[in-house]
């Protein structure tokens, strides 16, 4: 049998460049680097430790643990085990993390001392949990930590996986409702690997530094040496940009991997002190990316380099790509007049079909009606970095795959058309487009007529009123800087949407001061939130 394991990557790397360092990270206030040997020597290590506390094959291992060589190894380790890891974002608020906790039942819990305190304190959502396993020290903890095993007290703890076994537990990022947690398997990282490897041309020599440090795992696998920016991994928009450089600078860094939030300000900053980044590839997702964001990272690049913006989600990532200099060149002039984002085709082994909405569950593929290019519809997708299911959530799961005789279509939540060229093109979240009494709008095409206004920062389209099929068209915008006049902002705004078809109708605007967005990219607006707010804002006419 073929070990599919996805710790074998690892292996893998430290057979072929043991002497190569392949982690760079901030450890006790000081920069530390290890070799791929050193690495695997702690993996081993760590396996072995979490092998002697009980962990075993199918136990689901909650990991609460701070980016960092341990973070690294563990995860490692936990995969040579065949555990199931649990991975959450520990920024997505207490209510939503203890939700999610409670919703996957972990076994195991393995955290800093800090999480263990807030195991003891929110007991509920761990009541699964039967061993709690600490990292690191804290002088107010005393008690046992959990420490690799030196080389002569290990036994080979490596855990011969198939492709369909369980890896991983994910979470979304709950954008459009409660945070879900996706199903990864040991196949899907190997075929994740793969696209990234060939289709980005990542590999042994390059130094990548992750924005989403989840992201290093890659680099290690691959071969290339991962370095740790310091940084809050949970407000990339907080972003120091002196100290991302700084690390970009040190280890002349050629991948980065980031939210648009994360190179919004680093190319400001870099702009600002004239600097030229060696970085050859950058690749921006979370969030539709503007054409001024890609041109402005552009000048910061040396002029041979390429900037990717990913499509997909936590549940097939990635989907579809689009370089930098189409963007710039080809499909941004089209967004700007309310086209939608163009996300770029789809990758290779992946297909994407656009098909007639629906609302709910769609269980096999001959109850689809298809769209022709050029209509927007409902993007499914179907390929082999697509996740079958939600962890312990069959409703959700239901409503987001299509049985397929060839296997199953996963329906992404997003709106789009597929264009004469084979490109999609973005234009929403499904559950946030605004019907009216005149037309269905989605939101990245009307709000990007707005988002021209040389006073926003940006824009978001939501939908008021009683009735579900009949909404108010409301835009809510987020100035730049102090709006001393806000009639006359708001009469310029009436301008704008009266030279667009797309948007001739919509009437009613508001300002706000700064929009709620999801913790992981700082960059997609939490609609619903907004218009909870703006209803107590507007009075909307009765009827």
């Amino acid at each position: 049998m073929i070990d599919c394991n996805i710790a074998t990557a690892l292996h893998s790397t430290a057979a072929a460049q043991p002497g190569q360092i392949g982690l760079v990270a901030l450890e006790d206030g000081q920069w530390r680097e290890w070799s791929f040997a050193q690495l695997q020597e702690n993996c081993d290590g760590f396996a072995a430790a979490l092998h002697t506390e009980g962990i075993q094959r199918g136990d689901r291992v909650m990991l609460m643990v701070r980016p960092s060589m341990a973070f690294f190894c563990l995860t490692f380790a936990l995969f040579q085990l065949g555990a199931v890891i649990i991975l959450i974002d520990p920024g997505m608020g207490y209510k939503n993390l203890l939700r999610c906790i409670g919703s996957v039942r972990p076994d195991i819990l393995v955290g800093i001392p800090q999480a263990i305190v807030f195991n003891r304190i929110f007991r509920a959502p761990f009541a699964t949990v039967r061993k709690r396993i600490t990292i690191g020290r804290a002088w107010w903890m005393p008690g046992k930590r959990l420490e690799p095993q030196p080389a002569e007290a290990r036994g080979m703890f490596r855990y011969q996986a198939e492709e369909a076994d369980p890896a991983a537990i994910i979470f979304t990022t709950g954008s459009t409702g409660p945070p879900k947690g996706v199903a990864y398997t040991h196949g899907i990282f190997h075929a994740q690997l793969r696209m990234i490897r060939d289709y980005y041309g990542i590999g042994p020599g390059d130094v990548d530094q992750p924005g989403f440090p989840l992201f290093g795992l890659f680099a290690a696998a691959l071969g290339a040496k991962a370095v740790i920016p310091d940084m809050d991994p949970t407000r990339p928009a907080r972003v120091d940009p002196e100290k991302f450089v700084r690390t970009l600078l040190a280890h002349q860094v050629t991948y980065s991997f980031g939210s648009p939030a994360i190179w919004n300000v680093v190319s400001r900053y870099c702009l600002e002190k004239k600097m030229v980044l060696p970085v050859r590839t950058v690749l921006m997702a979370g969030a539709p990316v503007s054409g001024e964001l890609v041109d402005r990272v552009r000048r910061i690049l040396p002029e041979t380099a390429r900037i990717f913006t990913p499509y997909g989600a936590t549940e097939s990532l990635p989907v579809a790509s689009i370089e930098g200099r189409e963007i710039v060149a080809a499909t941004w002039p089209l967004t700007r007049t309310g086209h939608g984002a163009c996300v770029g085709r789809a990758l290779p082994g992946m297909e994407i079909r656009i098909i007639e909405p629906v609302e709910g569950e769609i269980a096999a593929w001959q109850d689809v009606r298809e769209l022709d290019a050029g209509v927007i519809g409902e993007i499914v997708v179907r390929g082999p970095v697509v996740t079958r299911l939600y962890a312990d959530n069959e409703q959700e799961t239901r409503l987001a795959k299509i049985s397929d005789p060839e296997g199953f279509w996963h329906r992404m939540g997003d709106m789009g058309y597929l264009d004469g060229d084979g490109r999609l093109w973005f234009c929403g979240r499904k559950a946030h487009r605004v019907p009216t009494a005149w037309a269905m709008l989605y939101t990245i095409q009307c709000e990007a007529i707005f988002n021209e206004h040389p006073r926003i920062r940006r824009s978001a389209l939501i939908g008021l009123g009683d009735k579900p099929d009949r909404k108010t068209p409301v835009i809510v915008v987020e100035p730049e800087g102090l709006i001393r006049d806000q009639q006359r902002l708001f009469a310029e705004l009436r301008d704008l949407a009266r030279a667009n078809p797309l948007t001739e109708r919509i009437e009613h605007f508001l300002a706000h001061r700064s929009f709620p967005v999801d913790i992981r990219h700082n960059a997609k607006i939490f609609r619903e939130q907004l218009a909870a707010w703006a209803v107590k804002q507007v009075q909307l006419p009765s009827g």
